[in-house]
């Protein structure tokens, strides 16, 4: 599963990264609210772990504003209350389960498996479109017209971003956390050349999608109509 950790506790959330990808599962991690909400906007999740108490945004009023929007996908709410009335705030705000801390990671699993369940019984081929090009999510496929273009699994990770947020500049900082990981040793010049890699493939199909370099930045697509939509299996 594609899991959002938010935890703000520096010690707690790589220790936590650490045994979700164990697992299995592919885990990006941020420390407030707000920085989650901008993750959970470009990028498709299967399940969301919020800590109760952040920093900037709380795991309540966050998972309150991701249902009004109409997010579908699993939360949990991570937290140190546990009186009766926060468990019934926690899940009146739209989580589907509820972990008190200190926790054991086998009950976390647990729970996860549960959700997974649940998720995968209404699971729905989500899809990004940059006309001509079609980004099928869960196929992890890049159709234009009637070609298919083979793709990487970082080539795929940012053409998603950067379709997510098409005519949006994309600091290089931010790509290369979201592609590599916040911790990895990764500089602009691996960037770079991924961007080069991809450009290419690009360059060579039947539609005229470009990737362009801002200077000092990042980088964006300057193509309009980027459509977010979902299509039923």
């Amino acid at each position: 599963m594609r899991i959002l950790l938010a935890e703000d506790d520096v010690r707690l959330g790589p220790l936590i990264v650490h045994m979700l990808n164990k697992e299995g599962h592919t885990t990006d991690w941020v420390q407030d609210g707000v920085e989650a909400l901008d993750y959970i906007h470009s990028t498709c999740y299967d399940l969301l772990v919020l800590d109760w108490m952040m920093p900037r945004k709380d795991g309540i009023t966050l998972c309150k504003e991701l249902r009004t929007e109409g997010y579908t996908g699993g939360v949990i709410m991570l937290t140190a209350k546990d009186t009766l009335d926060d468990r019934i705030s926690g899940l009146d705000a739209g989580a589907d389960d509820y972990i008190v801390k200190p926790f054991e990671f086998s009950e976390l699993f647990a729970r996860i498996r549960s959700l997974s369940r649940r998720i995968s019984q209404t699971i729905q081929d989500d899809w990004i479109e940059v006309p001509p090009y079609r980004l099928l999510l869960n196929e992890r496929r890049l159709e234009c017209f009637d070609e298919q273009l083979a793709l990487t699994i970082r080539e795929f990770q940012l053409i998603e971003l950067l379709m997510r947020n098409d005519g949006r500049v994309l600091p290089r900082q931010l790509l290369i956390d979201r592609i590599w990981g916040y911790d990895s040793e990764v500089n602009s010049n691996t960037l770079d050349a991924l961007v080069k890699k991809l450009r290419k493939k690009l360059e060579g199909s039947k539609g005229n999608l470009q990737i362009h370099n801002v200077r000092g930045t990042g980088y964006t697509l300057e193509v309009p109509g980027c459509l977010l939509g979902r299509v039923e299996i």
